[in-house]
């Protein structure tokens, strides 16, 4: 197991800590598995800097993802945009 520690703005991370939000949408620049920690910490981006909050969560699953390996053809996807939905 390891943990990865990531920024979050705060109107995620209210969310994300309460359990709320389920989901996490990143840039695919860091190794990340399943049984990893995601370690949130919380940025302002206002000030830049970290509020003294944090929040850890277990990864589940994750999906890598590359434009144009979609499902849809890019020109929707810039039209349209993409919605990611939680479940439980």
């Amino acid at each position: 197991m390891v943990v990865i520690e990531k920024k979050i703005w705060p109107e995620y991370f209210e969310a994300v800590s309460s359990g709320k939000k389920k989901y996490e949408l990143r840039l695919n620049d860091f190794d990340i598995n399943e049984g990893d920690t995601l370690a949130l910490r919380e940025w302002d981006p206002a000030t830049g800097e970290y509020t003294g909050r944090k929040t850890e969560k277990r990864v589940t699953y994750v999906g890598r993802f590359k434009v144009n390996q979609l499902f849809w053809p890019r020109e929707e996807i810039e039209q349209k945009g993409i919605q990611i939905v939680s479940l439980e």
